[in-house]
């Protein structure tokens, strides 16, 4: 294997960006994909990485870390990736599954007895995996306006939530609450919650620089501004006023109510001064709050595919469990289809590609950015920037970099 440095300047949208890596030689189409989406599309600062059975063969930045242009995205520059910690948090729940600490087909309130209020006595963690829990969005006034980054109060109104339908039965995106809920069973079996978690058994040994919560000073002065595009589907409810809430499971079962009640009834105002303060870097919210670059997402992936470094994280057993298909529904909170395994997406190419394999597993976050795991070519993929796009899908900044990275196959 020759790894090459690479360089390149790109001139457009009036702008220099300086971009930098280094990439395995049959790799540097990738690079060239990478030099080709500052050129066309609307990138401002970004990175790629790719690990193949344990090696990395791409590792890309460059460009800008703030919108003014006033410094440099550098080799360990972070970014928020939004709901890349889904996947990596799936990854992370695997491995205590892996050792015994929990079963998909167990109901929640064993580990987590107060979950069991309001008819939530028989949901299980398989439901909350495959967001079937039927509580994608919180209802109670025990959450107050602007409290999703209070991550106490948050459990207790998870507690006495009610399901908003019969559990197990329809998906429905759980968008912010997936995170916390996994997040609680976890602290209920190894007394530590996800961002701890992670870096004990998952960043530290692989050396990724990827945090869920916690940040220090240090980790918090290498974050990229992320620029928010108001006009992504989910950011586009803050337009919309608190519905009604209904009071029939079928009137829940409406894409744009739920959107409202997950959007504007928990989340701080504005989102850029929010997503780019010390308290969202602090909070652990487990499904949306990680910060991270492509580096260490696809070490990650690359590790949970395979061995990286002396470190595997899942057995081979547990990566067939935890990437098993639980089903392809329309998911009524984005109105998505999604090929859904247990705490990962599986390769959805309408709403979320990953390749030519459809086993791949990992998720997207909104704008763009992605983690994803390929368990047959042992390759772990990221992409991440922060000049978020407000397209249905994973994008096509991300797509030109997984179609160049299969092409050197």
């Amino acid at each position: 294997m020759a790894i090459v440095d690479w360089a390149k300047q790109v001139e457009a949208r009036g702008g220099t960006y300086a971009l930098h890596g280094r990439v395995e030689e049959a790799f540097l189409p990738v690079a060239e994909a990478f030099a080709e989406n500052f050129r066309v599309e609307e990138e401002l600062g970004a990175g790629c990485s790719a690990v193949i059975d344990g090696q990395t063969v791409v590792d890309l930045w460059g460009g800008w870390a703030r919108a003014d242009r006033s410094q440099e995205w550098d080799k360990h520059s972070t970014v928020c990736m939004m709901s890349v910690a889904k996947g990596v948090t799936g990854i992370a729940f695997n491995m205590l599954a892996d050792r015994g600490l929990v079963d998909f087909d167990e109901r929640v309130a064993t580990y987590w007895p107060e979950f069991a209020q309001a008819g939530k006595e028989n949901i299980t963690v398989r439901m909350i995996l495959d967001h079937t829990a039927a509580i994608p969005v919180l209802t109670t006034d025990v959450m107050y306006p602007g409290g999703l980054l209070d991550q106490e109060n948050y459990i207790k109104a998870l507690e006495v939530q009610e399901p908003l339908w019969e559990p197990g039965t329809v998906a429905a995106y759980h968008v912010h609450n997936q995170g916390f809920l996994l997040g609680e069973i976890m602290r209920r079996v190894t007394g530590m919650t996800v961002g701890p978690f992670l870096r004990e058994n998952v960043t530290g040994p692989l050396g990724a620089e990827y945090y869920i919560g916690g940040m220090t000073a240090e980790e918090q002065s290498h974050v990229a501004e992320v620029l928010p595009n108001t006009k992504a589907r989910l950011f586009a409810a803050k337009d919309q006023e608190v519905p009604p809430k209904p009071t029939t499971p079928e009137g829940w079962q409406d894409g744009a109510v739920l959107r409202s009640f997950a959007f504007l009834q928990n989340a701080p105002e504005p989102w850029h001064t929010t997503m780019n303060s010390p308290s969202w870097r602090e909070v652990e919210i487990a499904s949306g709050s990680g910060h991270g670059n492509a580096r260490g997402v696809a070490r990650i992936y690359g590790a949970a595919t395979g061995v990286v470094d002396g470190v595997d994280l899942l057995s081979d057993d547990q990566l067939e469990k935890m990437i098993e298909e639980q089903h392809n529904q329309i998911e009524l909170l984005q109105d998505r289809p999604y090929h859904q395994a247990n705490s990962v997406l599986l390769n959805t190419p309408e709403a979320v590609y990953m390749g030519p394999n459809m086993r791949s597993f990992g998720h997207h976050g909104l704008g763009g950015s992605i983690g994803f795991g390929d368990p047959d070519a042992k390759l772990g993929f990221s992409y991440c920037c922060n000049q978020m796009h407000a397209v249905g899908d994973n994008g096509p900044r991300a797509r030109r970099l997984i179609d160049a990275v299969y092409s050197c196959f």
